[in-house]
């Protein structure tokens, strides 16, 4: 069975999407309907935009959503069997499984970079990430830190865990992870605690985005981030949808429940290649590849 994932925030690049601009008119039209969309010319920053600009949160989540909704659509025979996406690529897994349409899903990822932007201004925070510790020793010394927020955000493989919280609850955790045996707990260059209790100004800002949005029924299921569980039903999908901007990004649980449930290849479909990475460090024996 094959599984087509679909990667997040972080594997922008400059000139990502023009070859597909150049070789394809169902996809230049996708692009052009994008630029429409949003009011701006995201094409333009995406073909020749600095790495500055395309670090601007309100750039680079629909960049890397478009990037990969865009390169779905124009492979051939593409039929996924299940679909997941890395945070933002939930959504380019969402329209990629039917669920959502291209203007809708484009529509939501800039609602939802613009909330994520204000609630990192609300409460100035960062992220970091700890390899080399398993995941319920990162766990404890979180819940150990108990006068500030820091919380396990993203799952990524065995041995990677990134945590998300406030400035001085990551300096007190990554010191403390490096205490317990950690090799590395690095300070990531992002804007905020994203996918922790940080982001609930977010979240609900987006909440009201997404249920008012239409959702259809999906061709197959979608393992989503917050529980790691194939979801069909539409209205789980959505609450799903809501929570996952405060709740933690379950990859390895997914990759390793999909595995279960028949997955022997994996497609990355975006920009980059983060994913084809995490899944053969969870799970050696899978194929991996990208479109």
């Amino acid at each position: 069975m094959k599984a087509y994932v679909f990667p997040g925030q972080g594997s922008q690049f400059s000139g990502m999407g023009k070859d597909l601009y150049d070789r394809s008119d169902k996809a230049k039209s996708l692009f052009e309907k994008a630029n429409e969309i949003l009011g701006f010319d995201i094409t333009n920053v995406m073909f020749t935009g600095t790495d500055e600009e395309l670090k601007q949160t309100k750039v680079t989540q629909p960049a890397i959503f478009i990037h990969s909704v865009v390169l779905a659509k124009i492979t051939e025979n593409f039929n996924p069997d299940m679909v997941a996406g890395h945070s933002l690529g939930e959504f380019s897994a969402l329209v990629a499984n039917g669920t959502l349409s291209f203007e809708d899903g484009l529509k939501l990822v800039s609602k939802r970079a613009l909330a994520m932007q204000r609630a990192c201004e609300i409460n100035p925070s960062t992220m970091a990430a700890i390899l080399g510790l398993d995941d319920a020793k990162v766990e404890e010394i979180c819940k150990s830190i108990s006068d500030e927020i820091v919380v396990a955000a993203n799952y990524n493989c065995p041995g990677q865990l990134v945590i998300s919280g406030s400035m001085k609850g990551i300096e007190i955790a990554c010191q403390k992870m490096k205490e317990a045996g950690a090799k590395r707990a690095l300070p990531l260059p992002v804007g905020g605690a994203f996918h922790s209790p940080l982001m609930e100004p977010a979240r609900e800002e987006l909440a009201e985005a997404i249920k008012s949005t239409n959702f259809n029924n999906p061709l197959c299921p979608v393992y989503q981030n917050v529980n790691a569980l194939p979801a069909t039903d539409i209205n789980i999908i959505k609450e799903n949808l809501i929570a996952q901007l405060t709740a933690p990004v379950r990859w390895t649980q997914s990759v390793q429940n999909m595995v279960s449930d028949g997955a022997t290849e994996f497609v990355e479909c975006g920009p980059g290649k983060v994913l084809q990475g995490l899944v053969k460090k969870i799970n050696s024996a899978s194929e991996v590849m990208s479109i």
